[in-house]
């Protein structure tokens, strides 16, 4: 059976629409952005290594039926990050990740937050998730402000690829 796509989420100002493979061009200047890659250890992508995370992500998607989603701003159309969720194992158990990525001429406007929260409600609300959890990199400190604004709170940390990482998490009870 093929997981139904996921609907279009809609905020006062943005537009989260499941990530399609035509949105390789409008993320990689998020990508190969210096400031924003400092959270995944500084290294660029180039457009071939984005043709792949979005490939990666669509097949995430296929397969459970949530993924990523595409931030429009819907005043101007203008792709401007993607926020959404991952299934993935951490500290030995199965998780879900709800994460974000925003141009950074975009930052400190609110909009990550304005776009997780109504990822963490379509989670809770529409998916029936139990629980999500954040990894944020340690010393992110953008991050981890919005993963607070949103009512998670630090439950734990972790050492991936040789990188400290926050563990945040929410359960639907709280």
């Amino acid at each position: 059976m093929t997981p139904i796509q996921p609907p279009s989420l809609e905020t006062k100002r943005l537009l989260l629409r499941p990530m399609r493979a035509d949105d390789v061009d409008a993320l990689l200047p998020i990508f190969s952005d210096p400031r924003v890659m400092a959270s995944f250890g500084g290294v660029l992508f180039d457009r071939a290594q984005m043709a792949w995370w979005v490939q990666r992500n669509l097949e995430h998607q296929r397969r459970y039926g949530y993924g990523l989603f595409s931030v429009i701003l819907k005043d101007s159309g203008l792709l401007i990050g993607d926020c959404g969720l991952e299934r993935m194992e951490v500290l030995g158990r199965v998780e879900t990740e709800l994460g974000y990525d925003f141009r950074s001429d975009y930052w400190g406007l609110g909009l990550a937050t304005e776009a997780a929260s109504a990822v963490r409600d379509f989670a809770f609300d529409t998916l029936k998730l139990d629980r999500l959890i954040c990894l944020i990199r340690q010393g992110n400190e953008a991050s981890r402000r919005v993963a607070e604004r949103i009512g998670m709170r630090l439950s734990d940390e972790m050492v991936r690829d040789g990188r400290v990482y926050w563990v945040y998490a929410l359960s639907r009870e709280a």
